[in-house]
């Protein structure tokens, strides 16, 4: 979402693609100098991720005049993994929201082959305990 609330989808570079992860309510810095012609020509991707902001910079532009307003009320990943939300809504989506969520119960990977479980013998446990009196 850019400043003006208009939504469009960024092309993520490959060189970047291996070293960084983003994720759900990161802020991005896009290059829209191709937005207009790519829209014209019927392309769905409009403009290209040029750096990828982290927690301190995106504080430190929030505290600066420059800040959109439109982003005033998003939420904010923070270095520790937990996310501050400015309009206090997290209580409420916590108590809505359960542990499954809806999904499907995990099943056992079939992919891989099970290790033998190692049985002991009936032998082997009355040896064991003969040898202890």
């Amino acid at each position: 979402m850019d400043a003006r609330g208009g939504k469009s989808l960024a092309l993520f570079p490959a060189k970047f693609q291996k070293s960084m992860w983003i994720k759900r309510g990161s802020f991005v810095v896009v290059d829209e100098s191709g937005k207009e012609k790519a829209l014209e020509s019927g392309s769905k991707v409009a403009c290209i991720v040029s750096q990828v902001l982290f927690f301190e910079q995106v504080r430190a532009l929030q505290r600066s005049p420059e800040w959109p307003e439109i982003f005033k009320s998003t939420a904010v990943d923070d270095s520790n993994g937990s996310l501050n939300i400015t309009n206090g809504q997290l209580e409420e989506n916590e108590l809505e929201s359960s542990d499954d969520d809806g999904l499907p119960p995990l099943e056992a990977n079939m992919n891989r082959i099970r290790p033998p479980e190692l049985e002991q013998s009936d032998t082997e446990n009355e040896s064991g305990s003969d040898t202890d009196s």
